[in-house]
């Protein structure tokens, strides 16, 4: 295990130097009044995991052209949504540093959001291809329809798998599966290929929040940058929580979701419950849910050709699931 994911480093390691180079020569043709704040997101610590998955599609499928524009457009849209999501979130905290509203004003964090969306569309643009036009503003309303459902959550919240699937998939999942779309379709006009491409992106990122999830209730805050239990204390009704609230009997269910929906769960209140989820084991049995999506991306990698970089995305898909923040 420990050679495969050495593996998967070294990878990331050859391909995340483009990444950021190309990242940070972009941002330093932006204006002065937002370039800071688009510094500040996009070349902070992060995974990169969107750009890598759009640029293994595109070569897995055999595209020998230059993908860095169209992969870093992705993880441009995504940073555009960290900032939008935390300014509604009101969140202090990014991957352990200052939330960029907090940092630079919550105006030029707005603006500065508006100009990484409209840069990642005009980077994808440049390959004349409309269906990957198409495919990045499915993927940007998408993810906008899924902060519309949390948003409405929140201020009503409920225990609903179903709604907080929707969420998930659209919040995180979409964009995902549109960097594997994007990179098969600047490779091939093989829609089927495609297809395949997007089955795998959809399923890991559906496992990936799911593991974010979990990682909320047991990872102290110095490891997941961001305080622990977060996600109770905004009042989502995540998949641990969910477990908790079916385990619970009907009257103490109703009390909790009460408190949860009018904010009068104190900080002791979120401590018990903090240590409900640990002691139901909620968290892994989450961790078991997003293993089955793994499962169903790895085994999509099978109507990919036979290249190095099949091996990479089924890797980045065991990476996903065992990640510790």
């Amino acid at each position: 295990m420990r050679q495969n994911m050495n593996q998967l480093l070294a990878y990331f390691d050859s391909e995340l130097p483009g990444v950021n180079a190309f990242l940070e020569a972009e941002t330093d043709k932006l204006s002065g009044l937002v370039r800071d704040v688009a510094r500040h997101v996009l070349l902070g610590p992060g995974k990169r995991i969107r750009p890598i998955m759009t640029i293994c599609t595109a070569r897995v499928l055999g595209f020998s052209g230059d993908v860095m524009p169209l992969a870093c457009a992705l993880e441009m849209l995504h940073s555009a949504t960290l900032i939008h999501d935390d300014i509604l979130d009101d969140a202090d905290l990014r991957r352990g540093r200052t939330a960029a509203h907090v940092a630079f004003g919550t105006t030029q964090s707005v603006l500065a959001g508006d100009v990484l969306l409209a840069l990642a569309n005009r980077l994808g643009a440049s390959y004349d291809i409309p269906r990957v036009n198409l495919l990045l503003a499915d993927g940007i309303m998408a993810t906008a329809e899924g902060e519309i459902l949390e948003m409405g959550s929140l201020e009503h919240p409920v225990v609903d798998r179903d709604l907080y699937m929707q969420i998930i998939i659209g919040k995180t999942a979409r964009l995902i599966e549109t960097a594997c779309r994007c990179g098969a379709a600047v490779a091939t006009r093989d829609r089927q290929a495609e297809d395949v491409a997007g089955k795998y992106g959809l399923n890991l990122g559906i496992a990936f929040q799911l593991v974010d999830d979990a990682l909320d209730y047991v990872s102290p805050s110095d490891t997941m940058g961001k305080p622990e239990g977060g996600d109770l204390r905004e009042g989502k009704i995540t998949l641990p929580l969910i477990h908790l609230f079916e385990d619970l009997g009907e009257s103490e269910a109703r009390t909790l979701l009460t408190s949860i929906r009018d904010h009068t769960l104190d900080e002791d209140g979120q401590q018990r419950v903090l240590a409900m989820v640990r002691e139901g084991d909620y968290a892994n049995r989450t961790r078991e849910t997003a293993a089955r999506y793994i499962a169903d991306a790895k085994a999509a990698l099978a109507g990919l050709p036979d290249r190095p970089e099949r091996a990479v995305l089924s890797l980045a898909a065991d990476f996903v699931l065992s990640r510790k923040k």
